[in-house]
Protein backbone atom coordinates (compact mmCIF):
# COMPACT_ATOMS: atom_id res chain seq x y z
CA UNK A 1 0.00 0.00 0.00
CA UNK A 2 0.78 3.62 -0.86
CA UNK A 3 -0.20 7.14 0.13
CA UNK A 4 0.55 9.86 -2.76
CA UNK A 5 -0.19 13.09 -1.44
CA UNK A 6 -0.54 15.88 -4.19
CA UNK A 7 -1.05 19.54 -4.30
CA UNK A 8 0.00 20.05 -0.80
CA UNK A 9 3.12 22.28 0.28
CA UNK A 10 6.23 20.30 1.72
CA UNK A 11 5.41 21.83 5.35
CA UNK A 12 2.05 20.76 5.99
CA UNK A 13 3.72 16.63 5.24
CA UNK A 14 5.42 16.46 8.60
CA UNK A 15 2.12 17.04 10.75
CA UNK A 16 0.26 14.59 8.83
CA UNK A 17 2.71 12.02 8.83
CA UNK A 18 3.16 12.63 12.98
CA UNK A 19 -0.76 11.83 12.85
CA UNK A 20 -0.71 8.51 10.96
CA UNK A 21 2.52 7.29 12.45
CA UNK A 22 0.98 7.62 16.26
CA UNK A 23 -2.47 6.23 15.42
CA UNK A 24 -0.55 3.18 14.14
CA UNK A 25 1.27 3.02 17.07
CA UNK A 26 -1.30 3.36 19.41
CA UNK A 27 -3.54 1.06 17.50
CA UNK A 28 -1.08 -2.02 16.53
CA UNK A 29 2.49 -1.28 18.17
CA UNK A 30 4.92 -1.99 14.85
CA UNK A 31 8.33 -1.02 13.88
CA UNK A 32 8.60 2.86 12.22
CA UNK A 33 10.72 1.13 9.71
CA UNK A 34 8.46 -0.98 8.43
CA UNK A 35 5.67 1.83 8.36
CA UNK A 36 8.20 4.05 6.58
CA UNK A 37 8.86 1.13 4.18
CA UNK A 38 5.50 2.36 2.76
CA UNK A 39 5.83 5.74 2.50
CA UNK A 40 7.88 7.61 -0.29
CA UNK A 41 11.60 8.56 0.04
CA UNK A 42 10.73 12.12 0.12
CA UNK A 43 8.14 11.97 2.91
CA UNK A 44 10.50 9.71 4.82
CA UNK A 45 13.39 12.48 4.97
CA UNK A 46 11.08 15.36 5.78
CA UNK A 47 9.93 13.45 8.57
CA UNK A 48 13.52 11.82 10.45
CA UNK A 49 12.70 13.42 13.88
CA UNK A 50 9.39 12.35 14.28
CA UNK A 51 10.89 8.60 13.17
CA UNK A 52 13.18 9.15 16.20
CA UNK A 53 10.55 9.95 18.84
CA UNK A 54 8.43 7.33 17.68
CA UNK A 55 11.24 5.05 18.05
CA UNK A 56 11.41 6.07 21.78
CA UNK A 57 8.16 6.49 22.74
CA UNK A 58 7.94 2.60 21.61
CA UNK A 59 10.83 1.11 22.99
CA UNK A 60 10.00 2.63 26.40
CA UNK A 61 6.34 1.45 25.93
CA UNK A 62 7.28 -1.98 24.74
CA UNK A 63 10.54 -2.33 27.11
CA UNK A 64 9.21 -5.22 29.73
CA UNK A 65 12.86 -4.45 31.61
CA UNK A 66 11.18 -0.91 32.59
CA UNK A 67 8.71 -3.13 35.14
CA UNK A 68 10.45 -6.08 36.48
CA UNK A 69 8.50 -8.06 39.38
CA UNK A 70 10.53 -8.88 42.10
CA UNK A 71 9.64 -10.43 45.69
CA UNK A 72 9.98 -8.96 48.62
CA UNK A 73 10.49 -10.52 52.57
CA UNK A 74 9.51 -9.06 55.08
CA UNK A 75 10.02 -11.07 58.65
CA UNK A 76 8.42 -14.62 57.96
CA UNK A 77 6.00 -13.67 55.10
CA UNK A 78 7.26 -13.49 51.41
CA UNK A 79 5.27 -11.26 48.96
CA UNK A 80 5.74 -12.43 45.30
CA UNK A 81 5.44 -10.85 42.22
CA UNK A 82 5.77 -7.10 43.22
CA UNK A 83 6.09 -5.12 40.01
CA UNK A 84 8.68 -1.95 40.00
CA UNK A 85 8.08 0.76 38.00
CA UNK A 86 11.48 2.21 37.63
CA UNK A 87 10.14 5.34 36.08
CA UNK A 88 8.58 6.53 39.11
CA UNK A 89 10.77 7.37 42.33
CA UNK A 90 11.02 4.76 45.03
CA UNK A 91 9.17 6.27 47.03
CA UNK A 92 5.51 4.85 45.20
CA UNK A 93 7.48 1.36 45.51
CA UNK A 94 7.65 1.64 49.33
CA UNK A 95 4.34 3.13 49.12
CA UNK A 96 2.73 -0.55 47.25
CA UNK A 97 5.09 -1.58 50.40
CA UNK A 98 2.95 -0.09 52.66
CA UNK A 99 -0.05 -1.43 51.11
CA UNK A 100 0.64 -4.84 51.38
CA UNK A 101 2.77 -4.93 55.11
CA UNK A 102 1.38 -1.94 56.66
CA UNK A 103 4.89 -0.66 57.19
CA UNK A 104 4.78 3.58 56.74
CA UNK A 105 7.47 4.58 53.98
CA UNK A 106 9.56 6.01 56.78
CA UNK A 107 10.29 2.78 58.75
CA UNK A 108 11.26 1.03 55.89
CA UNK A 109 14.46 -0.45 54.89
CA UNK A 110 14.98 -2.24 51.61
CA UNK A 111 18.29 -3.75 51.17
CA UNK A 112 19.50 -3.18 47.42
CA UNK A 113 23.21 -2.98 45.76
CA UNK A 114 25.40 -0.11 47.13
CA UNK A 115 23.10 -0.21 50.57
CA UNK A 116 19.61 0.84 51.69
CA UNK A 117 16.57 1.62 49.22
CA UNK A 118 16.32 5.99 49.34
CA UNK A 119 13.16 7.85 48.55
CA UNK A 120 14.67 9.63 45.93
CA UNK A 121 17.06 7.14 44.06
CA UNK A 122 17.90 6.13 40.83
CA UNK A 123 16.60 2.87 39.63
CA UNK A 124 19.32 2.87 36.83
CA UNK A 125 22.42 2.65 39.21
CA UNK A 126 20.64 0.31 41.55
CA UNK A 127 20.94 -2.66 38.96
CA UNK A 128 17.41 -4.42 39.91
CA UNK A 129 16.60 -7.65 37.73
CA UNK A 130 13.41 -9.40 37.19
CA UNK A 131 12.78 -12.13 39.81
CA UNK A 132 15.42 -10.41 42.04
CA UNK A 133 14.54 -10.67 45.97
CA UNK A 134 14.31 -7.48 47.89
CA UNK A 135 14.99 -7.61 51.84
CA UNK A 136 12.58 -5.69 53.92
CA UNK A 137 12.83 -4.86 57.56
CA UNK A 138 10.27 -2.54 59.67
CA UNK A 139 7.42 -2.75 62.27
CA UNK A 140 4.28 -2.29 61.16
CA UNK A 141 1.31 0.54 62.56
CA UNK A 142 -0.81 -1.20 64.82
CA UNK A 143 -3.75 -2.17 63.56
CA UNK A 144 -6.89 -0.28 64.24
CA UNK A 145 -9.53 -2.33 65.81
CA UNK A 146 -13.12 -1.44 65.03
CA UNK A 147 -15.07 -0.36 68.36
CA UNK A 148 -16.30 -2.71 70.15
CA UNK A 149 -19.16 -0.87 70.48
CA UNK A 150 -20.71 1.32 67.91
CA UNK A 151 -21.24 5.09 67.77
CA UNK A 152 -24.35 5.98 69.86
CA UNK A 153 -26.46 8.74 69.04
CA UNK A 154 -28.44 10.73 71.56
CA UNK A 155 -31.73 10.13 70.97
CA UNK A 156 -30.76 6.46 71.62
CA UNK A 157 -29.88 7.20 74.94
CA UNK A 158 -32.45 6.98 78.09
CA UNK A 159 -33.68 9.66 79.56
CA UNK A 160 -31.71 10.39 81.98
CA UNK A 161 -28.48 9.59 79.82
CA UNK A 162 -29.77 12.52 77.20
CA UNK A 163 -30.35 14.97 80.33
CA UNK A 164 -26.40 14.77 81.36
CA UNK A 165 -25.62 15.11 77.69
CA UNK A 166 -27.94 18.53 77.08
CA UNK A 167 -27.08 19.84 80.26
CA UNK A 168 -30.27 21.10 81.19
CA UNK A 169 -33.43 19.69 81.89
CA UNK A 170 -37.03 19.71 80.09
CA UNK A 171 -39.57 22.68 78.88
CA UNK A 172 -43.43 22.28 80.22
CA UNK A 173 -45.66 22.83 77.50
CA UNK A 174 -48.04 25.61 77.49
CA UNK A 175 -51.49 24.44 78.16
CA UNK A 176 -53.38 27.48 77.29
CA UNK A 177 -51.74 30.45 78.71
CA UNK A 178 -49.99 28.48 81.48
CA UNK A 179 -46.94 30.93 80.87
CA UNK A 180 -46.83 32.23 83.92
CA UNK A 181 -47.17 28.71 85.83
CA UNK A 182 -44.22 27.57 83.41
CA UNK A 183 -41.83 29.92 84.43
CA UNK A 184 -42.49 30.04 88.34
CA UNK A 185 -42.24 26.27 87.63
CA UNK A 186 -38.89 26.57 86.28
CA UNK A 187 -37.42 29.31 88.29
CA UNK A 188 -37.95 27.14 91.70
CA UNK A 189 -37.21 24.02 89.93
CA UNK A 190 -33.88 25.60 89.84
CA UNK A 191 -33.30 25.62 93.55
CA UNK A 192 -31.63 21.82 94.59
CA UNK A 193 -32.41 22.06 98.19
CA UNK A 194 -36.61 22.52 97.49
CA UNK A 195 -36.09 19.63 95.04
CA UNK A 196 -34.54 17.20 97.78
CA UNK A 197 -37.58 18.42 100.45
CA UNK A 198 -39.97 17.54 98.10
CA UNK A 199 -38.17 14.21 97.10
CA UNK A 200 -38.44 13.30 100.86
CA UNK A 201 -42.06 14.72 101.16
CA UNK A 202 -44.26 10.59 100.98
CA UNK A 203 -47.80 10.63 99.82
CA UNK A 204 -48.54 9.68 103.38
CA UNK A 205 -47.00 12.87 105.10
CA UNK A 206 -50.18 14.92 105.22
CA UNK A 207 -50.11 16.41 108.91
CA UNK A 208 -53.43 17.33 110.56
CA UNK A 209 -53.07 21.05 109.89
CA UNK A 210 -52.73 20.56 106.00
CA UNK A 211 -55.52 19.91 103.76
CA UNK A 212 -56.08 17.80 100.75
CA UNK A 213 -55.73 19.91 98.09
CA UNK A 214 -52.28 21.31 99.84
CA UNK A 215 -50.81 17.82 99.90
CA UNK A 216 -52.06 17.09 96.63
CA UNK A 217 -50.60 20.24 95.34
CA UNK A 218 -47.23 19.63 96.78
CA UNK A 219 -46.81 15.39 95.61
CA UNK A 220 -47.83 17.03 92.18
CA UNK A 221 -44.68 19.57 92.28
CA UNK A 222 -42.61 16.78 93.68
CA UNK A 223 -43.56 14.65 90.84
CA UNK A 224 -43.22 16.81 87.84
CA UNK A 225 -39.83 18.13 89.05
CA UNK A 226 -39.27 14.86 88.92
CA UNK A 227 -40.29 14.49 85.71
CA UNK A 228 -38.61 17.52 84.62
CA UNK A 229 -35.17 16.20 86.25
CA UNK A 230 -35.97 12.76 83.65
CA UNK A 231 -36.87 13.77 80.52
CA UNK A 232 -35.56 16.01 77.56
CA UNK A 233 -38.50 16.48 75.64
CA UNK A 234 -40.97 18.93 77.08
CA UNK A 235 -43.41 17.84 79.57
CA UNK A 236 -47.25 18.40 80.11
CA UNK A 237 -47.99 19.63 83.75
CA UNK A 238 -52.19 18.73 83.45
CA UNK A 239 -51.78 17.06 86.69
CA UNK A 240 -50.33 19.98 88.58
CA UNK A 241 -52.27 22.40 86.77
CA UNK A 242 -55.65 20.68 87.86
CA UNK A 243 -54.99 20.65 91.47
CA UNK A 244 -53.67 24.52 91.40
CA UNK A 245 -56.91 25.57 89.80
CA UNK A 246 -59.16 23.46 92.66
CA UNK A 247 -56.70 24.51 95.33
CA UNK A 248 -56.54 28.42 93.96
CA UNK A 249 -60.00 28.69 91.93
CA UNK A 250 -58.29 32.31 90.59
CA UNK A 251 -56.08 30.37 88.04
CA UNK A 252 -58.78 28.57 86.16
CA UNK A 253 -60.88 32.32 84.80
CA UNK A 254 -61.92 31.97 81.76
CA UNK A 255 -62.92 34.38 78.95
CA UNK A 256 -64.29 33.83 75.87
CA UNK A 257 -64.34 29.91 76.37
CA UNK A 258 -60.81 30.06 77.21
CA UNK A 259 -58.52 30.35 80.40
CA UNK A 260 -57.24 33.44 81.19
CA UNK A 261 -53.78 34.41 81.45
CA UNK A 262 -52.62 35.19 85.05
CA UNK A 263 -50.27 36.69 87.30
CA UNK A 264 -46.72 35.03 87.92
CA UNK A 265 -46.16 36.69 91.22
CA UNK A 266 -49.47 35.69 92.14
CA UNK A 267 -49.28 31.70 91.04
CA UNK A 268 -45.53 32.38 92.96
CA UNK A 269 -47.04 33.53 96.57
CA UNK A 270 -49.71 30.73 96.32
CA UNK A 271 -47.28 27.96 95.75
CA UNK A 272 -44.65 29.09 97.99
CA UNK A 273 -47.64 29.29 100.58
CA UNK A 274 -48.46 25.71 100.14
CA UNK A 275 -44.78 24.49 100.05
CA UNK A 276 -44.12 26.51 102.95
CA UNK A 277 -46.88 24.63 105.11
CA UNK A 278 -46.37 20.89 103.85
CA UNK A 279 -42.69 21.15 103.83
CA UNK A 280 -42.43 21.28 107.61
CA UNK A 281 -39.70 19.58 109.85
CA UNK A 282 -41.09 16.92 112.29
CA UNK A 283 -38.00 16.82 114.20
CA UNK A 284 -38.01 20.49 115.55
CA UNK A 285 -39.92 21.58 118.09
CA UNK A 286 -40.77 24.81 116.91
CA UNK A 287 -41.76 22.76 113.24
CA UNK A 288 -39.26 25.26 111.12
CA UNK A 289 -40.58 24.81 107.16
CA UNK A 290 -38.22 24.02 104.62
CA UNK A 291 -39.58 27.05 102.36
CA UNK A 292 -39.06 30.02 105.50
CA UNK A 293 -35.52 28.31 105.57
CA UNK A 294 -34.39 28.59 101.96
CA UNK A 295 -35.97 31.91 101.17
CA UNK A 296 -37.27 33.32 104.56
CA UNK A 297 -36.75 37.42 104.93
CA UNK A 298 -36.95 38.47 108.71
CA UNK A 299 -38.17 42.45 109.23
CA UNK A 300 -38.40 44.28 112.19
CA UNK A 301 -41.64 46.93 111.44
CA UNK A 302 -41.51 49.88 113.64
CA UNK A 303 -44.12 51.99 113.67
CA UNK A 304 -43.69 55.34 115.14
CA UNK A 305 -45.99 58.06 116.58
CA UNK A 306 -45.02 61.65 115.68
CA UNK A 307 -47.00 63.60 118.28
CA UNK A 308 -46.51 61.26 121.31
CA UNK A 309 -43.16 59.69 120.03
CA UNK A 310 -44.02 56.90 120.81
CA UNK A 311 -43.22 53.73 119.00
CA UNK A 312 -43.74 49.70 119.07
CA UNK A 313 -41.88 47.06 117.08
CA UNK A 314 -42.87 43.96 115.28
CA UNK A 315 -41.14 40.81 113.81
CA UNK A 316 -42.23 39.93 109.77
CA UNK A 317 -41.38 37.09 107.66
CA UNK A 318 -41.55 37.00 104.12
CA UNK A 319 -40.32 35.36 101.16
CA UNK A 320 -39.31 38.20 99.01
CA UNK A 321 -37.73 41.76 99.42
CA UNK A 322 -40.08 44.14 96.87
CA UNK A 323 -38.36 46.57 94.65
CA UNK A 324 -40.56 49.43 94.68
CA UNK A 325 -40.25 51.23 91.28
CA UNK A 326 -40.95 54.78 91.04
CA UNK A 327 -39.13 58.25 89.21
CA UNK A 328 -36.17 58.16 91.41
CA UNK A 329 -35.21 54.08 91.11
CA UNK A 330 -32.65 53.39 88.64
CA UNK A 331 -30.85 50.72 90.21
CA UNK A 332 -32.01 47.52 92.87
CA UNK A 333 -30.08 49.04 95.77
CA UNK A 334 -32.16 51.85 95.53
CA UNK A 335 -35.21 50.11 95.29
CA UNK A 336 -34.69 47.78 98.26
CA UNK A 337 -33.89 50.60 100.16
CA UNK A 338 -37.92 52.38 98.90
CA UNK A 339 -39.07 49.11 100.59
CA UNK A 340 -31.58 34.22 103.31
CA UNK A 341 -29.53 31.26 101.72
CA UNK A 342 -31.99 31.98 98.77
CA UNK A 343 -33.30 35.46 97.99
CA UNK A 344 -35.96 36.47 96.29
CA UNK A 345 -36.64 40.37 94.74
CA UNK A 346 -39.49 40.94 93.32
CA UNK A 347 -39.62 44.09 90.76
CA UNK A 348 -43.13 45.85 91.80
CA UNK A 349 -44.10 46.26 88.14
CA UNK A 350 -47.82 46.64 88.33
CA UNK A 351 -49.91 48.69 89.67
CA UNK A 352 -54.43 49.11 89.25
CA UNK A 353 -55.17 51.49 86.73
CA UNK A 354 -58.89 52.36 87.38
CA UNK A 355 -59.19 53.65 83.89
CA UNK A 356 -58.40 50.66 81.87
CA UNK A 357 -59.53 48.48 85.05
CA UNK A 358 -56.62 46.03 84.82
CA UNK A 359 -52.59 45.88 86.01
CA UNK A 360 -51.32 48.45 84.19
CA UNK A 361 -47.17 47.81 83.73
CA UNK A 362 -44.16 50.42 84.62
CA UNK A 363 -41.87 50.13 82.30
CA UNK A 364 -39.01 51.73 84.03
CA UNK A 365 -35.57 50.46 83.28
CA UNK A 366 -34.17 49.36 86.84
CA UNK A 367 -30.75 47.49 86.55
CA UNK A 368 -29.83 44.19 88.92
CA UNK A 369 -26.37 43.01 89.27
CA UNK A 370 -25.74 39.38 88.74
CA UNK A 371 -24.01 39.41 92.13
CA UNK A 372 -25.99 40.83 94.90
CA UNK A 373 -24.21 42.67 98.00
CA UNK A 374 -27.63 42.94 100.90
CA UNK A 375 -24.73 43.94 103.78
CA UNK A 376 -25.83 47.58 103.93
CA UNK A 377 -29.14 46.31 104.59
CA UNK A 378 -28.53 44.31 107.73
CA UNK A 379 -28.86 45.31 110.79
CA UNK A 380 -26.17 45.78 113.04
CA UNK A 381 -25.79 42.94 114.66
CA UNK A 382 -26.04 40.88 111.65
CA UNK A 383 -22.99 43.15 110.57
CA UNK A 384 -21.08 41.65 113.00
CA UNK A 385 -21.90 38.32 112.45
CA UNK A 386 -20.68 38.72 108.50
CA UNK A 387 -17.63 40.33 108.93
CA UNK A 388 -15.02 37.22 109.57
CA UNK A 389 -17.16 35.40 106.74
CA UNK A 390 -16.65 38.37 104.28
CA UNK A 391 -12.89 38.51 105.54
CA UNK A 392 -12.52 34.90 104.37
CA UNK A 393 -13.89 34.92 100.87
CA UNK A 394 -11.87 37.93 100.35
CA UNK A 395 -8.86 36.22 100.94
CA UNK A 396 -10.01 33.20 99.04
CA UNK A 397 -10.68 35.43 96.20
CA UNK A 398 -7.73 37.38 96.24
CA UNK A 399 -5.61 33.93 96.40
CA UNK A 400 -8.03 32.57 92.92
CA UNK A 401 -6.13 36.05 91.46
CA UNK A 402 -2.72 35.28 92.71
CA UNK A 403 -2.30 38.00 95.60
CA UNK A 404 -0.27 37.08 98.88
CA UNK A 405 -2.95 38.11 102.45
CA UNK A 406 0.29 39.96 103.47
CA UNK A 407 -0.15 42.29 100.21
CA UNK A 408 -3.67 43.15 101.04
CA UNK A 409 -3.08 43.66 105.03
CA UNK A 410 -3.02 47.24 104.53
CA UNK A 411 -6.47 47.16 103.44
CA UNK A 412 -7.59 44.77 106.03
CA UNK A 413 -10.23 47.30 106.95
CA UNK A 414 -12.08 47.54 103.75
CA UNK A 415 -15.15 46.05 103.63
CA UNK A 416 -16.36 44.21 100.47
CA UNK A 417 -17.86 46.42 97.93
CA UNK A 418 -21.16 47.03 96.65
CA UNK A 419 -22.45 47.80 93.32
CA UNK A 420 -23.17 51.22 95.05
CA UNK A 421 -19.54 51.42 96.11
CA UNK A 422 -17.54 50.75 99.41
CA UNK A 423 -19.41 48.45 102.42
CA UNK A 424 -17.73 50.84 104.24
CA UNK A 425 -20.26 53.29 104.50
CA UNK A 426 -22.08 54.26 107.62
CA UNK A 427 -25.39 55.18 106.79
CA UNK A 428 -28.20 53.61 108.52
CA UNK A 429 -30.11 51.19 106.07
CA UNK A 430 -32.35 53.77 104.66
CA UNK A 431 -36.68 52.81 105.14
CA UNK A 432 -39.96 53.49 103.19
CA UNK A 433 -42.78 55.65 104.76
CA UNK A 434 -46.13 53.99 103.82
CA UNK A 435 -49.56 56.31 104.97
CA UNK A 436 -51.81 54.49 107.25
CA UNK A 437 -54.90 56.62 106.22
CA UNK A 438 -53.48 59.16 109.07
CA UNK A 439 -50.63 61.81 108.80
CA UNK A 440 -49.70 61.34 112.64
CA UNK A 441 -48.45 57.49 111.97
CA UNK A 442 -46.06 56.74 109.92
CA UNK A 443 -44.93 52.96 109.03
CA UNK A 444 -41.17 52.38 108.83
CA UNK A 445 -39.42 48.63 107.67
CA UNK A 446 -35.92 48.49 108.61
CA UNK A 447 -34.25 44.96 107.00
CA UNK A 448 -33.12 42.83 109.09
CA UNK A 449 -32.55 39.65 107.63
CA UNK A 450 -33.10 37.75 110.77
CA UNK A 451 -34.13 34.01 108.94
CA UNK A 452 -32.82 30.59 109.48
CA UNK A 453 -29.58 30.89 107.61
CA UNK A 454 -28.43 34.21 108.45
CA UNK A 455 -28.96 33.63 112.27
CA UNK A 456 -27.52 31.47 115.00
CA UNK A 457 -30.15 29.19 114.26
CA UNK A 458 -28.16 27.62 111.00
CA UNK A 459 -29.33 24.66 110.01
CA UNK A 460 -26.73 21.82 110.52
CA UNK A 461 -27.10 20.46 107.23
CA UNK A 462 -25.42 24.19 106.25
CA UNK A 463 -21.54 23.59 106.78
CA UNK A 464 -20.83 27.11 105.45
CA UNK A 465 -20.91 30.68 106.47
CA UNK A 466 -23.01 33.04 104.96
CA UNK A 467 -21.40 36.04 103.28
CA UNK A 468 -24.22 38.57 102.75
CA UNK A 469 -23.36 38.38 99.02
CA UNK A 470 -25.93 36.77 96.59
CA UNK A 471 -25.54 35.35 92.92
CA UNK A 472 -28.69 35.44 90.50
CA UNK A 473 -29.62 32.08 89.73
CA UNK A 474 -33.08 32.65 87.97
CA UNK A 475 -35.24 35.65 86.71
CA UNK A 476 -38.78 35.65 85.70
CA UNK A 477 -39.25 38.37 83.24
CA UNK A 478 -42.59 39.54 81.32
CA UNK A 479 -43.42 40.82 78.26
CA UNK A 480 -46.17 43.40 77.53
CA UNK A 481 -48.42 45.91 78.79
CA UNK A 482 -50.40 43.81 81.39
CA UNK A 483 -50.09 41.56 84.46
CA UNK A 484 -52.72 39.72 82.82
CA UNK A 485 -51.59 39.47 79.23
CA UNK A 486 -48.40 39.41 77.66
CA UNK A 487 -46.01 36.45 78.13
CA UNK A 488 -43.62 35.18 81.08
CA UNK A 489 -40.09 33.63 80.51
CA UNK A 490 -38.02 32.06 82.81
CA UNK A 491 -34.19 32.30 82.57
CA UNK A 492 -32.04 29.98 84.40
CA UNK A 493 -28.73 29.37 85.64
CA UNK A 494 -27.35 25.56 85.11
CA UNK A 495 -24.93 23.65 87.03
CA UNK A 496 -22.68 24.49 84.68
CA UNK A 497 -22.87 28.11 84.52
CA UNK A 498 -24.43 28.31 81.48
CA UNK A 499 -27.97 30.26 81.20
CA UNK A 500 -30.90 28.61 79.62
CA UNK A 501 -34.22 30.81 78.81
CA UNK A 502 -37.07 28.29 79.51
CA UNK A 503 -39.88 29.78 76.87
CA UNK A 504 -42.68 27.40 77.56
CA UNK A 505 -41.48 23.75 76.13
CA UNK A 506 -38.65 25.89 74.47
CA UNK A 507 -35.50 25.65 76.29
CA UNK A 508 -32.86 28.68 74.30
CA UNK A 509 -29.38 28.79 75.38
CA UNK A 510 -28.41 32.40 76.34
CA UNK A 511 -25.44 34.47 76.99
CA UNK A 512 -24.70 35.63 80.59
CA UNK A 513 -24.44 39.72 78.88
CA UNK A 514 -27.64 38.74 77.80
CA UNK A 515 -29.50 38.33 81.40
CA UNK A 516 -28.27 41.69 81.97
CA UNK A 517 -30.62 43.40 79.60
CA UNK A 518 -33.72 42.40 81.37
CA UNK A 519 -33.84 45.47 83.06
CA UNK A 520 -37.18 46.67 81.95
CA UNK A 521 -36.75 50.12 79.42
CA UNK A 522 -38.96 49.14 76.54
CA UNK A 523 -41.65 46.40 75.35
CA UNK A 524 -38.58 43.41 75.44
CA UNK A 525 -38.77 41.15 78.72
CA UNK A 526 -38.57 42.79 81.82
CA UNK A 527 -37.65 41.26 85.06
CA UNK A 528 -40.32 40.48 87.69
CA UNK A 529 -38.75 37.93 90.11
CA UNK A 530 -34.96 37.58 90.48
CA UNK A 531 -33.54 34.32 92.82
CA UNK A 532 -30.40 34.60 94.42
CA UNK A 533 -28.17 31.97 96.21
CA UNK A 534 -26.00 32.95 98.99
CA UNK A 535 -22.34 32.25 98.38
CA UNK A 536 -21.03 30.88 101.21
CA UNK A 537 -17.52 30.13 102.92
Amino acid sequence: MSIDVWGAPDSFLPSIADSLLFWFLLSRPRKPSSLLSHYPSSFSSSSSSSTAAAQRFEDSSCDSSSMPTVSVKWQKEVFPSVEIDTSQPPLVFKCQLYALTGVPPERQKIMVKGGLLKDDADWATLGVKEGQKLMMMGTADEIVKAPEKGPVFMEDLPEEEQVVAVGHSAGLYNLGNTCYMNSTLQCLHSVPELKSALLSYTNSGRNNELDQYSHLLTVATRDLFGELDRNVRPVAPLQFLSILRKKYPQFAQQHNGGYMQQDAEECWTQLMYTLSQSLRSSDSSEASATVKALFGVGLVNRVYCAESSEESFENESVYALKCHISQDINHLHEGLRRGLKYLTVQFVRFFWKRESNQKAKILRKVDYPLELDVYEFCSDELRQKLQTPRQTLRELENVKLGLKVEDKKKEHEVNMPTSEGSSNDSTEPSSMALDKGDDTYQFRSKLLILFALMSTAVSSEDKGQLTGIYDLVAVLTHKGRSADSGHYVAWVKQENGKWIQYDDDNPIPQREEDITKLSGGGDWHMAYICVYKARVV
